[in-house]
C-alpha cells in the first residue's frame, strides 16, 4: 500500500472522488501538506434537489482546512462541480467531507467542537492555530443548529398541548362541561307533572 492509498483511506474518499496529488511544503512554518482531490473524468453527480445523477456543468476550485497530518497543517483542495439537472437547472453539489459554506472539513469541525466543550474558545483557537473569529463561526453554526432543533421540539410540544386544551374534555362520550351542567338531571329523575282536569 503506497502513500496515496493510505491518505485516501484516511480521508475516507469514495467514488467518484480520488486523491490525485499531494505536496508537502517544508519551506514554511508550520509545514504544510496539500492534498488534491478530483472526481474521475466523466463522472455523474447527484442533483442537490432531487438526487438525480447529472453531468457536470462547470467546476470551481475550493479549499478546506483539514486535521493536522502529524505536526503539519493539512489542506484539502478539490474542483467542485455544479450539476446541470433537467428539472432544477444548474446547482452546486455538496461534497461529503465538508458542510456547505465552510472552510473546514467536517472532521476538523468535529475535533474543534470536542475541544470547545472542555476549554475556552480562545485557548482552542490557539491550539488549532486558527483565529478565534473563525472558530466562533463554527461554534455558532452548531450551537444554532442544536438550539433550532430544541426550539422545534418545544414548539411541537406546545402546539400539541394547545390542540389538547382546545378539545372538549369528554366523560363517557359527553363533553365534561355539559356533563357537569346536566349532572343533576342525569342523577335525579324529574318529578312527574300532574295534570289537573277541570271539574
Amino acid at each position: 500500500m503506497d502513500g496515496t492509498q493510505i491518505l485516501t483511506l484516511g480521508l475516507g474518499l469514495e467514488a467518484p472522488w480520488i486523491l490525485k496529488d499531494q505536496h508537502l511544503d517544508t519551506s514554511v512554518s508550520p509545514h504544510r501538506l496539500d492534498l488534491y482531490v478530483e472526481a474521475e473524468r466523466g463522472s455523474l453527480y447527484p442533483c442537490p434537489e432531487c438526487g438525480k445523477a447529472c453531468p457536470a456543468h462547470d467546476f470551481a476550485d475550493k479549499t478546506w482546512r483539514h486535521l493536522n497530518f502529524f505536526q503539519h497543517h493539512c489542506y484539502l483542495h478539490a474542483r467542485v462541480p455544479r450539476t446541470k439537472c433537467p428539472v432544477h437547472g444548474v446547482k452546486r453539489i455538496e461534497v461529503p467531507w465538508a458542510r456547505p459554506g465552510s472552510d473546514f472539513t467536517l472532521l476538523f469541525e468535529q475535533a474543534a467542537m470536542s475541544l470547545v466543550k472542555e476549554m475556552p474558545v480562545l485557548a482552542v483557537s490557539r491550539q488549532l492555530e486558527i483565529s478565534d473569529k473563525r472558530l466562533w463561526r463554527i461554534v455558532h453554526h452548531y450551537v444554532g443548529r442544536m438550539l433550532g432543533a430544541g426550539f422545534e421540539q418545544r414548539g411541537h410540544r406546545r402546539r400539541r398541548r394547545n390542540r389538547l386544551s382546545a378539545r372538549p374534555a369528554l366523560r363517557d362520550g359527553i363533553p365534561r362541561h355539559a356533563a357537569q351542567a346536566g349532572a343533576g338531571d342525569l342523577r335525579r329523575p324529574r318529578p312527574r307533572q300532574r295534570h289537573h282536569q277541570g271539574l
